[in-house]
């Protein structure tokens, strides 16, 4: 995959704006008489950074830098990528690293992701590495009715050459530009993330550590338990 070339913001930059808008989200709430100070006085301190909510992290050119400077202030950070540029991956040492997959196969993946290209080798070549990497990891797979809740066990493979420490089944939700292409039965129940969670965690021999009814989703773990990051 080829990253455009920009002129990209340097990593303190980032790191800098990311806390000073932070600031200004949390300046309200303290004239607000139903406000509790105490949390309001640990909320201007963030302790964790999450590097995933818009686009692809992986196309930053100076990831490992903005990854290091977020831990040279004190807080952890989460990195969430969809596995296409395995060359990044390789790179970058979060606290905690996700890959996002959603497909069991190259057919499924070309249908559900609607890839720029054909990116399925790349996916592969990231959960490879992942098994190599020295911080706590983790597969996402989010379940669309009608597209990918079929054959665990060949997910199970897949998810067998990245050994996660632990496995986020969720469900997909019927918000953002999705809605102009799917509809809202495209939104599994939880009695179904929760059957396809439990049949993929026996291929795999993991647990049910966790889950949230209410946001549709199941964590399994090598272990059965959850290890809290401070």
């Amino acid at each position: 995959m080829v990253v455009p070339k920009h002129k990209w913001d340097e990593a303190e930059a980032i790191v800098d704006g990311c806390l000073t808008e932070h600031a200004i989200l949390l300046s309200g709430y303290g004239g607000a008489t139903t406000t509790n100070l105490q949390k309001l006085e640990e909320a201007k301190k963030p302790k964790h950074a999450a590097i995933s909510l818009i686009g692809e992290p992986t196309l930053y050119p100076h990831l490992p830098e903005l990854i290091k400077t977020f831990h040279k202030r004190g807080m952890t950070t989460f990195v969430v990528t969809n596995g296409t540029r395995p060359e990044m991956v390789a790179r970058i040492s979060p606290t905690q690293l996700y890959i996002s997959l959603d497909a069991l196969d190259k057919e499924t993946y070309m249908e559900v992701c609607n890839p720029v290209g054909d990116t399925w080798d790349n996916i592969n070549e990231s959960l490879e590495l992942m098994r190599t990497k020295d911080t706590r990891t983790v597969i996402r797979v989010t379940l669309v009715d009608g597209l990918n809740i079929k054959s665990p066990e060949k997910y199970a493979k897949l998810i067998e050459k990245a050994e996660p420490d632990y496995v986020e089944v969720k469900a997909y939700m019927h918000l953002g530009f999705s809605r102009q292409r799917l509809p809202r039965s495209a939104m599994p129940s939880h009695d179904i993330v929760h059957s396809f969670a439990e049949r993929l965690a026996d291929e795999l021999g993991y647990e049910i550590a966790d889950e949230a009814e209410i946001s549709r989703v199941v964590l399994l773990s090598k272990n059965g338990r959850v290890e809290k990051i401070e």
